[in-house]
């Protein structure tokens, strides 16, 4: 089993929301993108929230989150891992991601989302133990993933943009 990588934050100077993954999967690997699966619900979710159409291309997505108050990244920094699933990341493999300079480089920065419960279980057991996460309203969203199929992708966009309507709308309450 071999070490992979993920990739470098994509966020403007804005931002105040950042959503992280736990690691990209096989397909956006290859790819060199963020969340590159076709069956992925992320880019449908958040391009119907960044007003982009919907097959627009990935510098396009990358432009307009840039240009949103939303950034992007993922928990880990690197993993073994086996197949795309978090289920297949190794025990003890994982390094974070510099939590610490990312957020000096973020003071607009109040919320967190994670975008499933590895991201949140990776986040809460690394990150929280060496950075003060107690100014950010920290909250779990359903996976986008297409292994998480509990819920439609309507459905998953509903909550997904109720919460980033809320966060953008509402003052910041932490704990």
């Amino acid at each position: 089993m071999s070490t992979i990588y993920s990739f470098a934050p994509i966020a403007g100077r804005q931002a105040q929301i950042l959503i992280l993954g736990s690691m990209p999967g096989q397909a956006s690997l290859a790819a060199g993108q963020y969340y590159a699966h076709q069956r992925n619900a992320f880019w449908p979710i958040l391009s119907a929230w960044l007003q982009l159409h919907p097959d627009a291309d990935y510098a396009a997505r990358i432009s307009a989150l840039q240009s949103s108050p939303i950034a992007l990244w993922d928990v880990l920094r690197s993993c073994k891992r086996t197949g795309s699933l978090d289920t297949g990341i190794e025990a003890g493999s994982e390094i974070i991601n510099d939590f610490q300079s990312f957020f000096a480089t973020q003071p607009a920065l109040t919320h967190i989302f994670f975008n499933g419960g590895k991201a949140e279980a990776s986040f809460r057991r690394y990150v929280a133990s060496t950075c003060d996460t107690s100014i950010f309203k920290l909250t779990r969203l359903p996976s986008t993933s297409p292994a998480h199929a509990r819920l439609s992708l309507e459905e998953k966009r509903s909550v997904w943009h109720a919460a980033l309507q809320m966060a953008l709308q509402s003052p910041v309450t932490t704990g």
